[in-house]
């Protein structure tokens, strides 16, 4: 799923998994200020990518709810499953799963057959297959900003986004033309 202008010169592609508190972190205290200096003005092309961390049937629950109808409300669910990783203590995460579908307008019966949708499932795993084995994906969040993967030892800031997407702006280096 994307945003931003396909014609940005740099593309940020993000591998998430809603179970994750790290990639909960990096949507609260990153995202927000990220998306409005890059993404909304036209600089850096977004990619969000799922990958399924424990426990793997609540991040498929979540990704299943936002590709619901479309997608026409992905980030908006994305960014709600998230910032409800606190709330999930209860054990009772269905019912949070479908306030936040209702939210976003869908019926509990549009709900519950987003969560069996077989066809849904399997291009979630083909998704996450394409990660794991294409990208080499191991752990979320994970950043790959035109094509480069960004150190992942920790969350990073917009500070570290800044610097990598000032690399990634930089033409390459030019190559002398013929000899002399």
């Amino acid at each position: 799923m994307n945003l931003g202008s396909p014609k940005a010169t740099v593309h940020l592609i993000e591998y998430m998994s809603l179970t994750c508190s790290h990639c909960a972190t990096f949507n609260a205290e990153v995202f927000p200020a990220f998306k409005a200096k890059y993404v909304d003005t036209g600089r850096v092309y977004y990619t969000a990518r799922e990958l399924l961390t424990a426990p793997a049937q609540v991040a498929a629950a979540g990704v299943m709810m936002a590709r619901c109808n479309g997608g026409t409300r992905y980030f908006p669910i994305i960014d709600q499953v998230l910032r409800s990783q606190s709330r999930w203590q209860t054990g009772d995460i269905k019912s949070i799963f479908l306030e936040i579908a209702k939210a976003n307008g869908l019926t509990e019966a549009q709900f519950e057959a987003c969560l069996v949708d077989e066809a849904a499932l399997t291009a979630l795993e083909r998704r996450v297959q394409y990660a794991t084995e294409t990208d080499k994906v191991t752990s979320t969040p994970t950043f790959f900003i035109n094509g480069v993967l960004m150190p992942n030892d920790r969350v990073p800031s917009l500070a570290d986004l800044d610097a990598a997407i000032l690399r990634a702006m930089k033409p390459a280096a030019r190559q002398p033309r013929g000899g002399r």
